[in-house]
């Protein structure tokens, strides 16, 4: 069956990735247009309610949605052989880029601070003491989780164009590779230091946060043209 064929295994593994990622981005959008909405509007008891049950089974998914992305695109990119040097490869490797860092934020900083949270809450719950550490994991925890959101519009941008708008990888790549690199540091660095300034105020809101998505990846392709045209050599 051609199912069962390296090409088959491929459009398997595909599908799961596809599968896993529309679990772990889904559940991320839900947690930052809807969730996060309602826990502002919600009363003390409510909120408490929801973070004991509702919060630890929405995290489950979405943490182990991203490791089965991750992974599963990780397979399919050494299967394919992607290459920095061809143009599906960079374009590719661009996004995923982007998705690397999702998938580490997720694990690294949302879900360990996002426990002391669930773990306060139930405790506070249960007649004892929350935890004064608890404000200031959600609030980082907010932030990083915002960032994803920032980053996911040109991670499913660069993706898509990966068979459909193509970068050249023919001039400037190490530039672009360095750039690419530096973009995403800014990102993340963003997300992990200070908890307030200008540079946290777009990604405060739901509206805020969906525009800078769109500006990020616009900036992003824009620059990633402008290196990688010939007017750029």
């Amino acid at each position: 069956m051609v199912l069962f064929s390296d090409v088959g295994m491929v459009f398997l593994l595909r599908w799961i990735h596809f599968l896993a990622g529309v679990t772990w981005i889904g559940l991320l959008y839900y947690f930052n247009f809807v969730q996060g909405p309602f826990f502002a509007e919600a009363d003390a008891a409510t909120k408490s309610s929801a973070t004991q049950k509702l919060v630890p089974r929405a995290l489950w998914w979405f943490r182990w949605g991203a490791m089965l992305a991750f992974l599963s695109g990780l397979v399919i990119l050494g299967m394919r052989r992607a290459s920095w040097s061809d143009a599906w490869g960079m374009t590719i490797l661009t996004g995923a880029a982007f998705g690397t860092l999702m998938f580490l934020n997720v694990w690294l900083v949302i879900w360990p601070n996002q426990k002391i949270v669930i773990a306060s809450a139930v405790a506070a719950a249960r007649g004892g003491q929350a935890d004064p550490k608890a404000a200031a994991a959600g609030r980082r925890a907010f932030l990083a989780s915002r960032t994803n959101v920032v980053m996911s519009f040109p991670m499913l941008f660069f993706m898509g164009a990966a068979s459909h708008l193509a970068l050249d990888p023919s001039r400037n790549a190490g530039l672009w590779g360095v750039l690419l690199l530096g973009v995403l540091a800014l990102l993340e660095i963003n997300a992990l230091v200070g908890t307030t300034g200008p540079t946290k105020k777009p990604i405060e809101t739901v509206r805020g946060v969906i525009v800078t998505g769109f500006v990020t990846t616009a900036v992003v392709y824009a620059l990633a043209q402008a290196v990688l045209s010939p007017a750029a050599m």
